[in-house]
């Protein structure tokens, strides 16, 4: 079968998007490949089609390896794929040990070809222990740019990936990312071993996303004004998610389709919100930065960023989501020049506090917890981040700060938004339930929990079945006469200590010093990108990702005010 066949057999396309064939072409001839496509240029087909070539060709190397942070995405590509007939599977976190046996049981006998699983769960000796016995012939990397020091979003879990090529030193990696400097481009090379220098990359250009900074001293009435001049399909990116559902609620009120989005929603409720969004029930989606990632719309028209970006890199993938069925699409900045400056300045100071403040949010943390020194490691602990603060008399934002510093510097691994599954234990006996007089529906849902969850009257067990609202207000009816413990659903912070509590710590002048003047010059040139007004948008943003010889566009709204000045003369 070749690559093509494979394209229209499983995908029904008749030929590859720009570049796609060359990346398929290398990644089967067995080179390591670095390939850079910008959001929307179809990087998945990138590794799924050699893959099903290479099960067809040799059965024996019919896996491949998908190392992505994003569990939302892993979800939705293995239901994708397995809707068109691929077998595939996920491992990831808050799985339970039984469903990750038997994922990797399919993978190893099955007839499966595409197995999932986040860079966390690479830190598990068993699980490396399986994966060496399992039939990959390909390892792909997405979003690879976070296993850089010089990428806008490092993770320290990506740098288990080089102890998988250890163990599979003949299998290819296909190494996948929309952004990426000079300087990343090679650590992320040098980071993953590539036995050669293999890069391939689209141009960065979008010629029908046209890019506009618009100065406004109320953000608010301005994004009100865009959507009522653009029609179609909007994101509005915000920074906080009291902002996003403030701004949703307000937008409702001026008679405008919106909803907000953030990570602190139920899964529900977030796949409910995005759901309408794509289906068009909800014009405007506003959303925090973690809306977006893996979402295939390509009617968006207009992306509005309410408030600066960190970095260039992260502008440019949540911009690039508008226009993706290559129609005009507008993504618009929104500049408060005083204003947007001074947060800024305050941004640096809260998510670079003082080493000194590090170190004693460190040790207030383990009081909290009460872990003692050389004891903690490899505990997990649900984290109440407002209570912490409170109690220890900490700033939240610097706080929070602290604990992803001593995360990258390997003393603790603490996970934001953490979603814990909601779990029972029942503690009246079956032939006792008769005195509770239960409704139907509270007796029928009794005798599923009994049937079904062995152990359930000896520990808390997690239930499927409190996914359903009617389910959830069943089980709170019942936990409120003490028939069971019902935990629900949350979504809250966690922190596993991958170190016994130590008497001080350390941050190396890579943890700190370094990524601290990263972070700064990244968001100097955010801000730089927003203040100019002499040089096309476009040919800054490609400029930065090392393109320089980018024409003008044409049509940001620098290149208009310098063709109204021109004819104005």
């Amino acid at each position: 079968m070749t690559a093509r066949e494979a394209l229209h057999t499983y995908f029904g396309y008749d030929d590859f998007r720009p570049l796609q064939s060359e990346i398929i072409d290398s990644v089967l001839s067995g080179r390591d490949t670095l390939a850079l496509m910008p959001t929307g240029g179809g990087k998945s087909i990138c590794f799924q089609v050699p893959t099903l070539v290479m099960a067809n060709d040799s059965p024996e190397r019919r896996l491949c390896l998908v190392i992505t942070p994003l569990i939302a995405l892993m979800k939705d590509q293995v239901e994708n794929l397995q809707a068109r007939g691929i077998h595939s599977a996920a491992v990831y976190t808050g799985m339970s040990y039984d469903k990750q046996r038997t994922a990797l049981d399919n993978c190893l006998f099955g007839p499966y070809h595409f197995l999932y699983c986040s860079p966390e769960r690479l830190e598990s000796e068993e699980f490396r222990k399986r994966l060496a016995d399992l039939p990959i012939g390909l390892i792909a990397v997405d979003e690879a740019h976070c296993i850089s020091q010089w990428g806008y979003d490092f993770r320290p879990s990506y740098l288990n990936i080089a102890a998988v090529r250890e163990l599979l030193p003949d299998v290819p990696v296909l190494a996948l990312t929309a952004t990426a400097t000079p300087e990343t481009i090679e650590d992320i090379q040098d980071k993953l071993g590539f036995r050669a220098r293999n890069v391939l990359r689209k141009s960065f250009h979008r010629e029908n996303l046209q890019y506009i900074v618009r100065r406004t001293d109320n953000k608010a009435e301005q994004v009100a004004h865009i959507l009522a001049k653009v029609p179609g399909s909007a994101i509005v990116y915000v920074r906080n998610r009291k902002r996003a559902q403030e701004l949703a609620e307000w937008l409702k009120t001026q008679g405008e389709s919106a909803d907000y989005y953030h990570a602190g929603l139920m899964t529900k409720e977030r796949n409910d919100r995005q759901e309408a969004w794509k289906e068009g029930q909800t014009r405007v989606i506003i959303a925090t930065n973690a809306f977006g990632m893996g979402i295939d719309k390509a009617d968006v028209r207009l992306v509005i960023h309410y408030d600066l970006p960190n970095t260039l890199e992260s502008y440019y993938q949540e911009a690039g989501r508008a226009g993706r069925d290559g129609k005009t699409a507008y993504a618009v900045l929104l500049y408060n020049e005083a204003e947007d400056k001074a947060k800024a300045k305050k941004r640096i100071v809260d998510n670079y506090p003082s080493k000194e403040f590090v170190e004693q949010v460190y040790h207030k943390t383990m009081d909290f917890l009460q872990i003692g020194a050389g004891s903690g490691l490899g505990h997990r602990f649900m984290l109440h981040m407002d209570q912490l603060c409170h109690v220890m008399h900490l700033p939240v934002l610097q706080a929070y700060s602290a604990l992803h510093i001593l995360t990258q510097a390997g003393y603790i691994d603490f996970e934001e938004e953490h979603e814990t599954q909601p779990r029972v234990q029942i503690h009246v006996p079956r032939h006792q339930l008769g005195e509770y007089n239960l409704s139907f529906e509270q007796a029928e849902l009794m005798d599923v929990l009994m049937r079904s969850y062995t152990g359930i009257y000896t520990n808390l067990q997690y239930v499927r079945e409190a996914d359903r609202r009617e389910t959830h207000e069943l089980l709170v009816s019942l936990a409120q006469r003490g028939i069971i413990t019902y935990i629900p659903r949350s979504v809250g912070c966690c922190l596993t200590m991958t170190n016994e509590r130590q008497t001080e710590i350390y941050l190396s002048p890579s943890i700190y010093e370094e990524r601290q003047a990263l972070y700064i010059n990244k968001l100097r040139a955010m801000v730089e990108y927003a203040d100019q007004t002499q040089f096309c948008r476009e040919q800054v943003l490609l400029a930065y990702f090392g393109e320089t010889d980018a024409v003008a566009c044409g049509h940001c709204d620098v290149c208009r005010d310098i063709a109204r000045r021109i004819i104005a003369e």
